[in-house]
């Protein structure tokens, strides 16, 4: 489950990009291991967060930036996708949005869409054997 193929992708809906960006800064190490690409304004604020985080930024989500990572995917030049999404709020680029999920999809990468499973993603990275799921009772 390691990424080692490729380089783990960062994108997050507006109102989660201080989320992203702080799960980015606690798992700094190992996003310096295998190198983080990310749509232009959720790059931005991961730069702020982690200034020592090389970041190689597409084009912002609605101008193409969703798209571009999705191609990356299928290159096999992105191998897990991060993306905190927002639920809540109506997307007018949501098209495109549902294209990038459906690349993670189709060529089976990691794919997280909040903390609890980027947390749980980043664990088994870590290389921890045991995962303890939170939140649930038995």
């Amino acid at each position: 489950m390691r990424p080692d193929a490729g380089r783990i992708a960062l994108v997050a809906h507006d109102a989660k990009k201080s989320a992203l960006a702080a799960w980015a800064a606690r798992n700094a190490a190992l996003l310096m291991r295998h190198g983080v690409v990310a749509t232009a304004t959720t790059g931005s604020v991961v730069r702020e967060f982690c200034p020592k985080l090389d970041v190689t930024c597409v084009a912002s989500g609605p101008l193409g930036g969703d798209q571009q990572i999705g191609a990356m995917i299928t290159e096999k030049k992105i191998a897990a996708l991060i993306f905190f999404a927002d639920a809540m709020t109506p997307m007018p680029h949501d098209v495109d949005v549902k294209a990038l999920l459906r690349m993670a999809i189709v060529h089976d990468i990691p794919c997280a869409t909040n903390r609890a499973t980027a947390d749980i993603l980043a664990r088994a990275w870590a290389g921890e054997a045991e995962t303890k799921l939170e939140g649930a009772t038995p």
